[in-house]
């Protein structure tokens, strides 16, 4: 499969976290960089960006990409092989108290889909799907759970309405031998499914492995976290943009900021998420379902206790 990987709405984004010079930019999910090299291009000497992934492939790519700008003039880069629910952690680390701009984009980069981890169902691989070395794997998953469990997992993860035939296809599959491959757990979906659901565009796999993915690498936990931390560490008058790709996550965001907004801490800006342009969609499927939500804190004034921290400066 080939590695490539074009960012969704990157001059909305853009234009909706207006990135002055001498920000504090945080991008939570560096991906294929692509976010990340514009953020580079609009800061200058004072400015300051931290790029954190938990793909130590992604945090090499943002390495490169400041490694290409020859700038005299080219902001501090922090960049850290992370998970973005540890935000908190890693701003406290480098002695941010408060950043301007965050962006969290949830989709996966093209290089996450072609690299041997199980993430597509359009090739044979190792059933992994996790985005960092270590911890649970969903072979681990597929294979441990009970089929109850397997059941309330796909439907709720991947709201996938033949969850409870997927989970018992699952279970007779791995009593015949473990399920340790993309291949044999599409197989097992293809078993637990009619065969009328195997003649859709989209394939009977797609939610399963949506839902696997997600309870791998705890996903909606993490985003709960990390969106909290950053919506306490933004600054007055600061902007926040989320890209969500599918329901359960933008049904978290949104909550999230309706809830900061209710709060009083700011308000969301526009109203309304923005979606990809048709010319985006054309030229990338994987935009089609994207959605963009800004929040924008409001210009209180800070107290002595929410001064930012001093801000460390070292070199990546």
């Amino acid at each position: 499969m080939e590695s490539r990987h074009d960012s969704v709405l990157v001059e909305e984004v853009l234009g909706a976290l207006a990135v002055r010079p001498a920000d504090v930019v945080v991008d939570a999910t560096i991906g294929g960089a692509g976010h990340f090299s514009r953020f580079l291009r609009a800061l200058g000497a004072d400015g300051v960006i931290v790029g954190i992934d938990a793909d130590a492939a992604a945090v090499e790519r943002a390495r490169a990409a400041y490694a290409r700008d020859r700038r005299s003039d080219r902001p501090v880069a922090h960049l850290v092989n992370e998970n973005f629910r540890n935000l908190a952690r890693v701003l406290e680390r480098l002695g941010i108290g408060r950043a301007d701009k965050f962006l969290f984009d949830l989709g996966w980069s093209g290089y996450q889909l072609a690299a041997p981890r199980g993430f597509s169902f359009q090739r044979d691989e190792p059933l992994l799907m996790a985005y960092g070395d270590g911890g649970e794997t969903a072979a681990e998953i597929v294979n441990s759970s009970s089929e109850e469990a397997l059941a309330d997992l796909i439907y709720a993860y991947g709201e996938e309405r033949f969850a409870r035939g997927i989970a018992r296809g699952i279970v007779a599959a791995r009593a015949k031998e473990r399920i340790l491959t993309t291949g044999a757990l599409v197989a097992a979906v293809m078993a637990g499914t009619p065969r009328w659901y195997h003649e859709r565009k989209i394939h009977p796999a797609t939610k399963t492995f949506q839902a696997l993915r997600i309870a791998t690498n705890d996903e909606l936990g993490a985003l709960r976290e990390g969106l909290a931390a950053a919506l306490r560490a933004l600054a007055p008058c600061g902007r926040l943009a989320v890209i969500s790709f599918h329901s359960i996550e933008d049904r978290i965001v949104k909550s999230a900021l309706a809830d900061a907004v209710h709060r009083g801490l700011g308000s969301l800006s526009p109203k309304k998420p923005i979606v990809p342009a048709r010319a985006e969609i054309l030229a990338n499927r994987r935009a089609r379902s994207a959605k963009l939500r800004v929040f924008e804190r409001a210009a209180a004034a800070e107290t002595a206790a929410e001064a930012p921290a001093p801000l460390l400066l070292y070199a990546v």
